[in-house]
Formats: C-alpha cells, sequence, structure tokens
C-alpha cells in the first residue's frame, strides 16, 4: 500500500498508519524523489480509513534534511532558478500540516533541515531525550525552508524562532520540550510506547468531530472570533447528524465507553 519509494515505509496496524523514513546511510536524508513520495503517501492517507498517522525515522534518526550527498564538491546539480522544484517541496508540507487525518511525528536522533520541518508540520511532536534539533540552514549558506519560517514562530514565537534561525545552535530532546517545541521528552527507549498511547487515545476518538476540530485550530490563527464562532456553529451541526454523537450520547447515559466508527 502507497508503495511510492523504496526508503518510504507505509505500515497499517488497525486504524494507525506509521510513515517511516527508511535511509539509514544518510540519516534518513530526503532526496528529491523521496519528498515527492512523502507527499503523494499523505494525500493518499487522507481519504484512507486512518485515524492516526505517525511520521519517523528508521534506525535511531528522524531525518537529517534534504540528501546533499551527491554535492561533495560544492557543485549544484540543478538549475540556477529552482522556484519550482521549492514549491514541490512546499506542496509536501502542506500535504502534511493539513492532512485531516491527526498526525503525530515521533522524534529520535537527529533532526535538523528540513528534517526540522518536517517534525513540525505534524499535529503533535513526541521526542527522545537524545534528539538532536537545529534549522542548520545558515551554516549550509540558506535561508529557512520547508515551511520553517511559519511552522517555528507558531511553535515558539518570533524572538526565540530568529534566535536559532541566526545561530542554527543544536537543541536537545529535553531543551525543545522546555521551549515549547515539542509536545513531550522521554527516554529512548519509552518513546514508542508514550507515542502509542497518545496515538491510541486518539484512534478511540470520533474521527469526524476530531478532524473538525483540527481544521478550527488551524484556521484559527488567520480567523476572527466572529469567523471562528461560525465555523464551530457549522461544524457542530455536521456532527449533530453522524452516528458517533448519538453513540457518544447513549455511552453517556449508559455509562460505558463510546465506540465510534467515522459516520
Amino acid at each position: 500500500m502507497y508503495s511510492h519509494h523504496p526508503n518510504i515505509r507505509v505500515e497499517q496496524d488497525g486504524h494507525v498508519t506509521t510513515v517511516t523514513i527508511d535511509a539509514p546511510q544518510t540519516k534518513n536524508a530526503c532526496s528529491g524523489d523521496m519528498w515527492v513520495a512523502l507527499g503523494a503517501i499523505f494525500r493518499e492517507l487522507s481519504y484512507s480509513g486512518s485515524r492516526a498517522i505517525v511520521l519517523t525515522g528508521a534506525g535511531g534518526n528522524f531525518c537529517s534534511g534534504a540528501d546533499l550527498s551527491a554535492r561533495r564538491d560544492g557543485s549544484v546539480d540543478r538549475p540556477s532558478n529552482n522556484l519550482g522544484g521549492m514549491r514541490v517541496l512546499g506542496d509536501v508540507v502542506l500535504a502534511i500540516h493539513t492532512c485531516p487525518v491527526p498526525v503525530i511525528a515521533k522524534v529520535d536522533g537527529l533532526c535538523v533541515g528540513a528534517g526540522f520541518g518536517l517534525a513540525l508540520a505534524p499535529d503533535l511532536t513526541w521526542c527522545a531525550d537524545r534528539a538532536r534539533f537545529s534549522t542548520i540552514f545558515a551554516k549550509r549558506g540558506l535561508s529557512l525552508d520547508f515551511g520553517t519560517s511559519w511552522l517555528l514562530r507558531e511553535r515558539i514565537g518570533v524572538h526565540k524562532a530568529k534566535e536559532f534561525a541566526f545561530t542554527a545552535r543544536m537543541l536537545n530532546g529535553t531543551e525543545a520540550f522546555e521551549l515549547g517545541l515539542v509536545n513531550a521528552v522521554v527516554a529512548a527507549a519509552e518513546l514508542d510506547d508514550a507515542v502509542r498511547e497518545v496515538v491510541d487515545t486518539i484512534v478511540a476518538g470520533p474521527p469526524i468531530a476530531l478532524s473538525m476540530s483540527k481544521r478550527e485550530l488551524d484556521n484559527a490563527s488567520t480567523s476572527s472570533l466572529v469567523q471562528a464562532l461560525e465555523a464551530e456553529a457549522l461544524a457542530q451541526n455536521v456532527n449533530a447528524s453522524t452516528e458517533d454523537m448519538r453513540e457518544a450520547m447513549m455511552a453517556f447515559f449508559e455509562r460505558r465507553p463510546p465506540e465510534f466508527h467515522g459516520r
């Protein structure tokens, strides 16, 4: 299923889909084809019936950004004007960030450059204490990309975002948590279980209602209160006609956990 690239694994376990970048020889750096594959996978998963998506990396690292191994001599193997390619990369960010299914990044090891943006594009980010985060672009003679100019500011505010953009300082998992970059930090040996716990909670929830809550929160930063209230009214009107809401009410009165089916 969703076999778009040999270095991107997609695995289904019940209602949970795990997308794994699997290129340990480059610490999961992504080539252009791999970025495109990630975008295609998330667009397809948006309407797959999955209730939660975990995005992670294999071999003890999350993602070391763009694969620069073909440019060891400092040459640039692309046209001087790469606007089209960068817009394709932007589409990948949007495919992940706007996916209607809740997306959780599970970060261990190296998470830098575009890989840092890849960890911020999902809805939630859990990391190991040994994880290492950096914008790193300044060290490569580049400005921010993969959405980090927006995603980083949204997470930690403009002044801290500028600090890390200008210095490319490396942060460990604990520092990232203290700054608000990630939702939680745990020991590396506990990361899988910690992510599974939050994923199981999300999967047990009402898929339609959670998807609408995600849209409401994502749109709030560019909406007025009046617009947000109208969006809430429309969403609740939809929820009121679902089988899931009726099941929730019955479960409440019968004093039992609800069983949601996304209908």
